[in-house]
């Protein structure tokens, strides 16, 4: 597959799941902030609104402002741009599943990055999934794009591991 084509197709993957995160994060402040959870599914699955300074599950959200600051939004921003042109330059040799992985991991990082420097480190999460007390911690859609191309990209490469199989013995 031509390299400019997985290019293409990895941009405009990327920025369609950063305005997907964009559009839900905006519903979530409208119809969510202020107000109670939402549950559906017999409590599987709720809708409540919080705003996160931290990383996963609040991680660093104690952190001094300034450090936060560096530590969780221009470390990661450094991170994807650098992700961003190892993935461009190798989009000869990737495949195509590598490249629609990263880019799901890309946008999601954007995704909420975006929110760090618009909003004062404060990212919107919304979503919670469980059964009884056995839950999630609260995310967005951002969060997933980010787990969903780690979980790709490491079932992509153990099935392509898998795949190989030794040289024979062969004289």
């Amino acid at each position: 597959m031509k390299s400019r084509f997985k290019i293409i197709l990895f941009c405009l993957t990327a920025l369609c799941f950063i305005g997907c995160d964009r559009v839900t994060k905006d519903l979530a402040k409208k119809h969510l902030m202020d107000k109670p959870s939402l549950s559906y599914f017999h409590d599987t699955f709720r809708l409540l609104y919080v705003e996160n300074t931290g990383a996963a599950l609040g991680l660093g959200d104690q952190l001094p402002k300034t450090v936060n600051f560096w530590v969780l939004s221009m470390l990661p921003l450094a991170f994807l741009t650098g992700m961003f042109i190892y993935t461009i330059k190798k989009s000869k040799q990737a495949s195509l599943t590598t490249m629609l992985a990263i880019s799901l991991i890309f946008a999601g990082g954007v995704g909420n990055i975006i929110d760090r420097l618009l909003y004062d480190r404060h990212v919107p999460d919304f979503l919670n999934v469980g059964i009884n007390n056995f839950r999630t911690g609260i995310f967005n859609i951002a969060d997933v794009c980010v787990s969903t191309g780690f979980l790709v990209l490491i079932l992509f490469y153990r099935k392509s591991r898998n795949s190989l199989t030794p040289p024979s013995d062969v004289a």
